[in-house]
């Protein structure tokens, strides 16, 4: 497998694209921002079309576009978080135009197969050249970077942002941060899984994490590691069986790891249940024991 170079360049880009969607969707589902994630993503589709109708670069029509519409739901929303009304409109409002450029596309004479159309929705990371991948790992990297650095505050924001502002934190200005690189990895993950698969790498190793620890940082390690064994392992069975793509198997490895996560919750929680159950007659029996008279 590690003989190809395209794997190499999947595998190493992947990577990159897992840890970051592992460290951020860990405070998307913490801020209960999943809704934002998804937004962006069909903003990814409209903004890679966009420039392809206007002869830009894609890559960087997506990245903008990703970057803005972070930024457009943080300013518009209340203390720079995000709320349902305002993703909603511009979710609709983005795939509306997202249909408008794709129609606009190809129906040019120059691109009629909408190739490109195909791999923003589905993603093309078995297709990276290695600028891409450069690319991929530096803003991967960037982001990565920002998150940690800003962990600490945006934990106190997100838990309690009435009492973060009353002790003085910036809570406008790490909400317009966080969702500024909330687009960044956004864009980036769109080359490796695709806009329409993209939130299933944001929100199912997070949200895995969730389930097994309320610790934060231990929270943050396990999203980033259900992130980054989901590409591993969703690239691996792609390879083996061809017939399978890639961003398919990526977005499946991370929802299994979900349902395991909810899976070990429920088996903890009936075992805890039968311990319980075992243990209240020996108690009952210890304490009527002790009363007074309970002989008699």
């Amino acid at each position: 497998m590690f003989a190809h170079e395209f794997m190499r360049n999947a595998l190493v880009a992947g990577s990159f694209v897992g840890v970051a969607c592992g460290l951020v969707g860990y405070f998307v589902v913490l801020r209960a921002q999943v809704f934002a994630g998804d937004a962006l993503s069909h903003v990814a589709f409209t903004g890679a079309l966009a420039a392809a109708v206007l002869g830009f670069n894609i890559l960087a029509g997506l990245f903008t576009a990703c970057i803005v519409g972070g930024l457009i739901m943080g300013v518009l929303g209340e203390r720079a978080r995000a709320d349902d009304v305002v993703i909603g409109s511009l979710f609709a409002w983005t795939l509306g135009l997202g249909v408008l450029f794709l129609s606009i596309f190809t129906t040019k004479s120059s691109a009629g197969n909408g190739t490109a159309g195909v791999r923003v929705l589905f993603g093309s990371i078995f297709g990276l050249s290695t600028t891409d991948v450069q690319t991929s790992a530096a803003l991967a990297t960037l982001a990565s970077l920002l998150i940690l650095a800003i962990a600490r505050p945006l934990l106190f924001v997100s838990l309690d942002a009435a009492v973060a502002a009353a002790q003085g934190v910036p809570v406008r200005l790490l909400g317009l941060a966080f969702l500024t690189i909330l687009g960044i990895v956004a864009g980036q993950a769109s080359q490796a899984v695709g806009a329409l698969l993209l939130l299933g790498l944001l929100a199912a190793p997070a949200g895995a994490a969730h389930r097994l620890t309320a610790d934060p940082y231990r929270g943050l390690l396990l999203s980033t590691l259900f992130a980054l064994g989901s590409v591993w392992l969703g690239l691996t069975l792609s390879y083996l069986f061809p017939t399978l793509p890639p961003s398919t198997m990526i977005i499946a490895v991370a929802v299994g790891a979900y349902v395991l996560a909810q899976l070990w919750l429920v088996v903890r929680a009936d075992s805890a249940r039968s311990t319980v159950a075992a243990q209240l007659p020996r108690s009952l029996s210890a304490s009527s024991e002790r009363e007074p008279g309970s002989a008699a």
